[in-house]
């Protein structure tokens, strides 16, 4: 086996693993615990504030919030972990855990949410101090907001799956305070104190959906799912263009592995190409395809067009 530490990079059997972007995106996830953490305590503070079920809705999902950038964290650096002779593809999967054990924090939280509204709905109590209680909500929601906004940016930008989750979280998170502050104005406008709780339950409700949506995307990459249409779409786009020249493909495959994506496909040429020719064939096809699809990595397989065993795995 070879393998050699580098800071920029790591070899195994050959391959060059750039390690540095999963590396340099664990700075977004300490930008996303200091922000749990600020959001925390100005929610908190809101509720002692206000006493309002909705703001301690709110306060709750920056817990999850927290707990889901902890953990993140930890998958992140496994999943920059390099490839070994368990793992020759690599960690990158790990990310998938991170997501699926945020989106069952998500039920936890909501089903607290619940709990706390149905009682307060049993058992009203006024609100008090709803303005200066939604002025420092509304101060942890900026907070979520830019935080949030930059880890979807970065997470697609670097198809990470954990920086995308926590992103969309927190502006789920967002959304949860610009719902509460309206409850709260409301019920300080109206004097109706049900409307408290039962925005509260609508919050939790909202936040079952974005847990279930973040568990269904990781048990899909679990699945080998299949690398989106528009990079595929490239890679056919490609291979038609060998096609002109008497080169046949088969048996494209792709799937995706956290921010690592593979495909395999079959090439088949005249059986009378001495190997070199071949090999720099699919040579030239690997450079155009990393080319416009990065993070890629390509199997090929060469087979002479002339022999019947070469059509036989035409499809999945």
């Amino acid at each position: 086996m070879n393998y050699v530490n580098h800071e920029r990079e790591m070899q195994y059997n050959g391959h060059m693993v750039d390690k540095k972007p999963t590396k340099n995106l664990l700075k977004f996830i300490y930008l996303s615990l200091a922000a749990a953490i600020a959001t925390i305590l100005l929610k908190s503070l809101a509720y002692f504030l206000t006493g309002s079920v909705g703001l301690l809705s709110d306060a709750l999902e920056s817990v999850v919030n927290l707990t889901a950038a902890i953990m993140a964290f930890f998958m992140l650096k496994l999943a920059a972990t390099p490839p070994d002779e368990d793992h020759a593809y690599g960690h990158t999967k790990a990310e998938y855990f991170s997501s699926i054990v945020e989106g069952g924090m998500i039920f936890v939280a909501a089903g607290g949410i619940l709990w706390t509204a149905v009682d307060r709905l049993l058992h009203p109590r006024f609100i008090e101090q709803p303005f200066l209680g939604l002025a420092v909500s509304l101060l942890a929601a900026a907070v979520n907001f830019f935080v949030g906004q930059l880890l979807i940016r970065e997470g697609k930008k670097h198809r990470s799956i954990t920086l995308e989750a926590d992103g969309e979280h927190l502006m789920t998170d967002v959304w949860t305070s610009l719902g509460v502050f309206v409850a709260v104005i409301l019920v300080a406008l109206t004097n109706w104190q049900i409307l408290d709780p039962l925005v509260a339950i609508a919050v939790a409700i909202n936040i079952l959906f974005s847990g279930f949506n973040l568990m269904r995307r990781s048990v899909l990459g679990f699945m080998d799912t299949a690398i989106p249409e528009a990079e595929k779409k490239i890679i056919r786009d490609i291979l038609v263009d060998y096609k002109k020249h008497g080169v046949v493909f088969h048996a494209l495959r792709t799937r995706q592995s956290g921010q690592k994506h593979f495909m395999s496909v079959h090439v088949l040429v005249p059986g009378s190409w001495p190997v070199q020719k071949g090999h720099d064939l699919v040579e030239e096809i690997e450079g155009k395809i990393k080319a416009k699809v990065p993070e890629l990595s390509i199997d090929t397989h060469i087979e002479p067009i002339e022999d019947k065993r070469s059509w036989e795995d035409l499809t999945i």
